[in-house]
């Protein structure tokens, strides 16, 4: 089992990763759970069929009342109808200011969960119990929101965890489509913090079917990226919008297709093939690396077949709308070099540019 500490302003808080990490609630958690009257778990429906007693007999010791609230699976949890009725629910159980919320699912479980802790009774502690690769990005540092249908993670607060609990055994269950969307996440890492270690990935030939020994150790390294980045910029004031390269166009296509049509990570796939399009044309990012991932996403399964089937306009308006666009104006990360990323104001004709050649190179959009 390994383990890495957040270090923010005025709070800290551990990343445990490996099997048997729930065992830690008995033994590193105990006086934690000594504060706590209430316990809820908040799990995604699918996960919760195969693994909540796993979560629950990690509980049993506390003596403590455990209620579940089960959500609906992916994106469809991340709405506001989802929100209220969770906080309905922790109303009608009585639970305070002392109580505690588990996050039990993927990526779109923990940012609905945060977001009910961080306004429920003005802000509770809440636990992120993380069961996909995606997660290892969106557990660790703080972001929370709900879905809008003009755009993603709309309505939100920043409201950091008091633990990440990472059981990778959970990760054998994972279909394909999940573990490539965690794996595209976990190349964005790479990307903005480490050329040779974008590379040994883009050479990994079971990227797309990793060991779990294998990935444990990669999601280490990418949780620290993360980690050192939120440490930095805990609200996304200067380097934290680094870790949005790939997503301004991403939550484009992501929306477009309607939230939950396409993973995040094959959203982000495609949103990062975009952004070393426009590395080429504003930082020293050679053609050929662009084309070599695009050939690498290809042949692990990742579809670029929304960048034909949408016009150009619609996913500017959603663009336009995304959380990273101020007075008007859309900022992208982009990269100088790989590892060494920025962000840069791109005016709406050369967005229009840089889709066409997506078009262009994606051929038939495989």
């Amino acid at each position: 089992m390994d383990k890495l500490t957040v270090n923010i302003l005025n709070h800290e808080y551990d990343v445990h990763i490996g099997q048997e990490t729930y065992g830690l609630f008995a033994t590193h958690y105990a006086e934690l759970f000594k504060s706590v009257d209430r316990i809820a778990i908040i799990a995604d429906e699918r996960v919760a069929a195969l693994h909540l007693p796993l979560l629950q007999d990690s509980l049993e010791y506390t003596g403590l009342d455990v209620a579940v609230k089960h959500i609906p699976s992916g994106e469809r949890s991340k709405t506001s109808e989802v929100y209220v009725d969770c906080l309905s629910f922790l109303l009608s159980k009585g639970f305070t200011r002392n109580s505690l919320l588990i996050a039990f699912g993927g990526g779109a479980c923990g940012d609905l969960t945060g977001f009910v802790a961080a306004t429920f009774m003005r802000g509770i502690r809440f636990i992120q119990c993380p069961t996909t690769i995606l997660a290892h990005d969106s557990a660790v540092g703080g972001k929370t929101a709900i879905n809008m249908p003009d755009g993603k993670n709309m309505v939100g607060s920043f409201h950091q965890p008091t633990a990440v609990l990472f059981d990778t055994t959970l990760f054998e269950t994972l279909p394909p489509r999940e573990v490539r969307s965690g794996m595209a996440e976990l190349l964005k890492h790479a990307f903005i913090s480490d050329e040779k270690w974008t590379n040994e990935l883009l050479s990994t030939k079971s990227f797309a079917k990793p060991t779990i020994e294998w990935l444990s150790k990669e999601l280490l390294l990418g949780i620290q990226v993360k980690a050192n980045i939120v440490a930095e910029d805990e609200f996304e004031q200067s380097t934290r919008k680094y870790l949005n390269f790939g997503h301004t166009f991403g939550h484009a296509i992501e929306a477009a297709c309607g939230f939950g049509k396409l993973s995040h990570g094959e959203s982000i796939m495609i949103g990062m093939a975009y952004s070393l399009i426009l590395s080429e044309r504003h930082g020293s990012i050679d053609k050929n690396v662009t084309n070599q991932f695009i050939q690498f996403a290809q042949e692990n399964g990742y579809t670029f077949g929304p960048v034909h089937m949408y016009s150009f306009q619609l996913l500017m308006d959603f663009m336009m709308k995304d959380k990273k666009a101020s007075f008007g104006k859309l900022n992208f990360a982009l990269l100088h070099t790989i590892g060494n990323p920025y962000i840069k104001e791109i005016t709406q004709s050369e967005c229009k540019d840089a889709f066409d050649e997506l078009v262009k190179r994606t051929g038939g959009g495989k």
